[in-house]
């Protein structure tokens, strides 16, 4: 019985971690970044603000910051013809498919001391995590279809 008790400690300890690919990915994610491109997965012109905070134009070319070991970082928008300035955030890498290497992002803006003012998420797919380069897809509705907004980003050495 202490043997079967010490076993199902054992397997709860384990199953609650996160996986070897989610720990992988957050060493990798971790340092700067810079958003370089922004794309839509339709043709046409679009208003669109991204996190509920500046235009395409004005992500173009942001700095951003991961720090994993507590899931934090920032970004800075420095496009003199937008509100720049830093933003914080806390954010979360969860597995969907070990297989695929597809995960889920979990994106929380929040103020200097990592607290949210309205409890708002965005939920992206990171869809490409590699050592220089790194792209975040989120999924819409469009007039009733799909419309993709992907994000590439560089890593800064």
């Amino acid at each position: 019985m202490k043997q079967l008790i010490v076993l199902l400690l054992a397997v709860s300890l384990v199953s609650c971690g996160a996986s070897k690919t989610v720990r992988t990915s957050k060493k990798v994610i971790k340092g700067e970044w810079t958003l370089s491109t922004i794309s839509y997965s339709e043709v046409g012109t679009y208003n669109v603000t991204l996190l509920n905070d500046v235009s395409k134009d004005c992500f173009k070319g942001s700095a951003w910051s991961f720090i994993p070991n507590n899931n934090t970082g920032k970004y800075s928008i420095n496009n003199a013809n937008c509100a720049t300035g830093d933003r914080n955030f806390i954010f979360t890498i969860q597995e969907i498919d070990p297989v695929t290497g597809l995960y889920d992002f979990l994106l929380k803006p929040t103020d200097s001391k990592g607290k949210s003012q309205n409890n708002v998420g965005f939920r992206l797919k990171l869809t490409l995590l590699t050592e220089s380069n790194m792209v975040w897809e989120q999924t819409l509705s469009v007039d009733g279809k799909p419309f993709t907004i992907s994000m590439n980003f560089a890593k800064e050495n």
